[in-house]
């Protein structure tokens, strides 16, 4: 399969705390500089400032801001400006946190992660969400569905990562990142945005149409 070519792309790279899936996200960030995407990398405060089960911060802030050629934004001061100095061209975050998606729908900017998106959207920008909350079909349902039918927000393929112990709980296909950021580019929505599973043992597969349909 022909790798997708990301060259040119100024990429804002943003995190937030769904800290099982930071080693994930470093992994997708690293395939999309690997695409030829420059890397702007953004974290938020909770990301930044707490140690949890998964690692410390450093062990993934260090990588980060190597993939950022030494930068890293991590306070509202830093992302303020990234929409009136235009130092972005897309600007994916990745894991998206139940939490990032009600500020995003609700308009809140209060950290770090949601001033860059609303600074980036300034200029009318796409935004890729790669999302990874176990409420998904849950209470951030209805933001999930609020940011599929706004302007300039696209959204990684997702689907349930654990239907029988975690049934209300959504996570994108984080491979699936850099063909969703060159679809964004062309203001397209990569498709199927609903994947069947996204269990260890299972394959990522679009619907299949019933037998007689």
């Amino acid at each position: 399969m022909q790798m997708t070519d990301l060259s040119g792309i100024r990429l804002g790279f943003a995190l937030c705390g769904s800290f099982c899936n930071a080693a994930r996200a470093l992994e997708a960030a690293k395939a999309c500089a690997d695409a030829g995407a420059e890397i702007l990398p953004v974290v938020s405060e909770h990301f930044a400032g707490m140690e949890t089960r998964f690692g410390t911060p450093e062990d993934f802030l260090a990588p980060l801001r190597t993939l950022g050629g030494g930068r890293l934004i991590a306070s509202i001061p830093e992302a303020e400006p990234i929409g009136p100095k235009n130092l972005t061209d897309v600007l994916a975050v990745c894991p998206c946190t139940g939490n990032l998606l009600a500020k995003l729908s609700a308009g809140i900017t209060d950290g770090t992660v949601p001033m860059a998106v609303k600074s980036h959207l300034r200029g009318g920008k796409p935004v890729v969400l790669c999302i990874a909350t176990n409420d998904g079909l849950s209470a951030s349902a209805r933001n999930i569905g609020d940011l599929l039918n706004r302007r300039h927000y696209y959204f990684v393929p997702f689907g349930q990562d654990d239907p029988e112990k975690k049934p209300t709980s959504l996570v994108a296909d984080f491979s699936a990142l850099p063909e969703t950021i060159a679809a964004a580019v062309r203001g397209v929505q990569l498709q199927p945005v609903l994947k069947v599973s996204l269990r260890d043992d299972d394959k990522w597969a679009p619907p299949q149409p019933a037998k007689g349909s």
